[in-house]
């Protein structure tokens, strides 16, 4: 749309459009459901460690300890408080993400064009739409440019309808307004798709009114289906609350043979407690918080990256790519086009750009044909003499015939000026045998330089009737060819060797030609850049012959999009994980069947954006590039952070278990369920904000891509935090045991030296296990200056003091310690964890 058409216009005002917002609504179909904050505790509260809690508050007011029973109630409230929190966050963190994908438009405001929210437009605004945009609202047509809307999602019809200014005769005479179909041709719907042209719509109809809207507001949205990973974590939560339900009745029965001096049902509800004990300290109830916040919190770290997850299931599949698929144009290359050179057949330059811009559309939004109408200008060619005639015919440019032209009548020149791919225009230039030769070995000539060639032609007619129908069955007089260039960005080069080094093998998809495609790939050191699939020789192939070429080849060029879902599944068949780049319409299905859909946020359709699982907001080659490292970060820290649960729990569910065999009283028990709550306090903020504020290992993106196949937790995983727990579990009942063998009726100092060094020993377990490689010094290195893992640390130190030394320690039965058995727990705690250390170190050195 051209500044003098906006003009033309008249939009509403921003008090206009606020007082119409408050009169018709949000332009939704269906209003968002906003969770209440009471039904947000229940649902927390139904979980069934908070079951647990509740009912050991209950047994403990039972047993006429109601103090006991108070201190497990704000404890339990204390937990849903934290539980209640993080989902909020959580919530706040998804509304944001929503917020950045919510659709845009164009529209006409306070005299200006603005881009808004399409929830925002209200009846009466202007909105601009143009090819790749669905329509949000249904609306009069008032300016139209070769506008084409897909409306089968609406009338079933696949035909695209060429849409007409309202009252203005349509092609075949029939006047829109008129019509007495049901579905106009002056009107545009909301939910249709624009395939071609641009046009300014007056909105008439919003959210449910619309045509769209009386059709699916009786329509409930799909329920999300749980992701692998879910599915893993839900298995591994099941499995640890089955063994728990055994164990805890197994620990009933021994602590009920154990107290033969209790009587009646004081011996019953003690077995119980000593029960749930053990069945709280078994269940990991920490999972589902961490992947919600690690997967909603990465998601918004990659938004600030300039790259927006739509789907968080995507995040746990980035760190498994292994192909990476990219259009040539704007993602390698900075889609800055110029004209670099120009060649004529005939000498006649100054003919050939003329030519060449009149084959432009008048309000070019193509990089390409803004290159070209630039360089007519600064030949001395300005818009007023390369438009100032009347357009009697347009020629649309489709994947099909990969060339355009118009038809323009100068004074008494009536010309096609046509532009498009040189193979496809010299099959339509009247050409002799020589003149094709010299041709052909100029673009070959401009390709091998990495410029993209455009042929120009020419068809002069003497009059009307002889316009032809499609350019195919033009005639055409070749002027020459037209180099643009369009140069890698600066940091391509760097992320290709990364991606090499990550074994993600890059492949390059272009409608350009093998030739320049080839050039661009050889300067940025991109593998296999001399094997060439055209989109010719793709129609000629099998699906068993596409599935081995595409072992070798990293260069596709000529392609239409529509080859793209073949090359996906191609290397799909191949057992590849593959994530793709599209900006088109006809890229959404390419997109949708892609493991990981990446769309373009500012050159991308809105049909493609909403296809993909990612929307790149800077078209940035670079940008996926980190993307795919943060997202193997990400599932690196899930991986972190299920170990560090299953370490933690070794110790509290190991003493619960063992205790009663041992034939403690229950009144001298390591943990009690209050204990038990406390550590779940620390817990749930470690492991669900400081590992998840952990960076990237350092060699993250010299190894491989995961399998995805493999599990969570692997052996190898669970061997090291069985091993870990076990220390840890050995050192605190050893601790325990011993003082309470020596003075049994010290029992709180016993439990109050093991649960200090559990505590101490949270704290090195998180540094140690940050990193797979790096030292504990390192990794406290790298979030020295966080402020949230130093709120957490000193939290958990001014915690444990406070329960140690105020009168709380009474009532959490626990007994203050001499500073010599403080610094003894500090050691232990840190002996027990630290032998990781010089595992990891043997490691280091074995790979040096």
């Amino acid at each position: 749309m051209t500044e003098q058409q906006i003009r033309e216009l008249q939009g509403l005002s921003s008090p206009e459009a606020r007082q119409l917002q408050e009169r018709f609504g949000k332009n939704e179909l269906v209003p968002e459901k906003k969770e209440s904050f009471p039904r947000k505790i229940l649902q927390v509260i139904s979980e069934p460690m908070f079951l647990l809690l509740l009912i050991a508050a209950v047994i403990y007011f039972i047993l006429g300890e109601p103090r006991d029973g108070a201190i497990m109630l704000v404890f339990v409230v204390g937990i849903i408080s934290i539980e209640v929190i993080q989902e909020w966050k959580t919530d706040q963190t998804l509304r944001a993400l929503k917020d950045l994908s919510t659709p845009k438009i164009s529209v006409l405001r306070d005299g200006m064009m603005q881009i808004i929210n399409s929830s925002d437009l209200v009846p009466g605004d202007i909105m601009f739409i143009a090819e790749g945009v669905k329509v949000p609202a249904d609306g009069t047509v008032l300016k139209a440019s070769t506008l084409c809307v897909d409306e089968s999602s609406l009338t079933g019809e696949s035909a695209g309808v060429w849409k007409v200014v309202n009252g203005e005769k349509a092609a075949d005479g029939e006047l829109s307004l008129d019509s007495k179909e049901y579905w106009r041709r002056d009107y545009c719907y909301a939910g249709t798709l624009v395939t071609q042209g641009t046009g300014a719509i007056r909105v008439d109809q919003i959210g449910p009114a619309t045509e769209y809207g009386k059709i699916g507001q009786e329509i409930a949205a799909a329920p999300d289906r749980p992701t692998p990973l879910e599915k893993q974590t839900g298995k591994l939560v099941k499995l640890c609350a089955g063994i728990a339900a055994v164990l805890f009745a197994l620990v009933g029965v021994v602590t009920y043979f154990n107290l033969p001096d209790h009587v009646g049902s004081e011996r019953v509800i003690e077995s119980i407690l000593s029960g749930i004990t053990l069945a709280m300290a078994m269940i990991p109830e920490e999972f589902p918080v961490i992947l919600t916040v690690f997967l909603s919190m990465g998601a918004w770290r990659l938004a600030k990256k300039q790259s927006l997850v739509r789907r968080l299931s995507s995040v746990e599949t980035l760190g498994a790519v292994s192909v990476l698929c990219v259009d040539k144009t704007g993602t390698i290359t900075m889609n800055q086009m110029t004209v670099r050179d120009t060649w004529s057949l005939n000498d006649d330059g100054e003919r050939l750009i003329r030519i060449m811009g009149m084959g432009c559309e008048p309000d070019a939004y193509d990089p390409m044909e803004k290159a070209m109408i630039a360089y007519c200008e600064a030949q001395g060619v300005g818009r007023e003499l390369l438009f100032d005639g009347e357009l009697i015919k347009e020629y649309a440019f489709t994947d099909q015939t990969k060339m355009m032209g118009h038809v323009w009548q100068n004074e008494n020149e009536l010309v096609v000026a046509a532009k498009g791919s040189p193979e496809r225009i010299l099959d339509v230039c009247s050409l002799t045998d020589q003149e094709r030769k010299v041709a052909e070995h100029k673009i070959r000539e401009m390709s091998q330089q990495g410029l993209r060639v455009i042929a120009v032609g020419q068809m002069v007619l003497t009059g009307k009737e002889e316009v032809p129908d499609t350019l195919p069955e033009c005639r055409l007089q070749l002027c020459g060819m037209v180099g643009l260039a369009d140069p890698p960005r600066e940091s391509v080069k760097q992320d290709i060797q990364i991606c090499n080094k990550a074994g993600v093998r890059v492949v390059m998809i272009t409608g350009d030609n093998g030739i320049t495609a080839s050039t661009i790939a050889r300067q940025i050191n991109m593998p296999n850049c001399d094997k060439i699939i055209t989109g010719d020789e793709l129609n000629q192939m099998s699906e068993e012959e596409l599935r081995e070429k595409v072992k070798d080849v990293s260069i596709f060029s000529r392609v239409i999009p529509e080859h793209k879902m073949r090359i996906v599944k191609a290397f799909k068949d191949n057992g590849e994980i593959v994530a793709m780049t599209g900006d088109g319409v006809n890229d959404a299905p390419a997109l949708k069947y892609a493991d990981i859909g990446i769309a373009m946020g500012k050159r991308g359709s809105e049909v493609s954006r909403e296809a993909a699982d990612l929307v790149l907001l800077d078209d940035n080659f670079s940008t996926i590039v980190d993307t795919i490292k943060d997202g193997r970060r990400i599932y690196d820290n899930i991986r972190k952070a299920v170990g560090y649960v299953f370490t933690i729990h070794i110790p509290i569910a190991f003493a619960s278990l063992l205790a009663p065999f041992l034939g403690i009283s229950p009144a001298s028990l390591l943990l009690l369920p209050l204990h038990v709550v406390l550590l779940e306090v620390v817990i749930d903020p470690t492991c669900s904000i400081v590992l998840e504020r952990q960076p990237a290992e350092r060699d993250i993106m010299d190894q491989p891509p995961r399998n995805p196949n493999e599990k969570l937790l692997t052996a190898k995983i669970l061997t090291k935090s069985v091993l870990q727990g076990l220390v840890i579990f050995g050192a605190s009942f050893g601790t325990y045991f011993t003082i309470l063998n020596n003075h049994p009726d010290q029992a709180s100092l016993a439990r109050t030296m093991a649960l200090a060094i559990i505590l101490l020993a949270n704290l090195v377990l998180v540094q140690v296990n940050s990193s797979n490689t790096d030292s504990a010094f390192r990794s406290f290195a790298k979030l020295i200056r966080d402020k949230v893992m130093w709120m957490v640390n000193i939290g958990t130190l001014a915690g444990l003091l406070l329960i140690i030394y105020t009168p709380l320690n009474h009532l959490l039965k626990l007994a203050p310690l001499s500073w010599k058995q403080l610094i003894l727990a500090a050691a232990l705690a840190v002996v027990s964890v630290g032998w990781y250390e010089v595992v990891k170190g043997f490691k280091r050195w074995k790979r040096t």
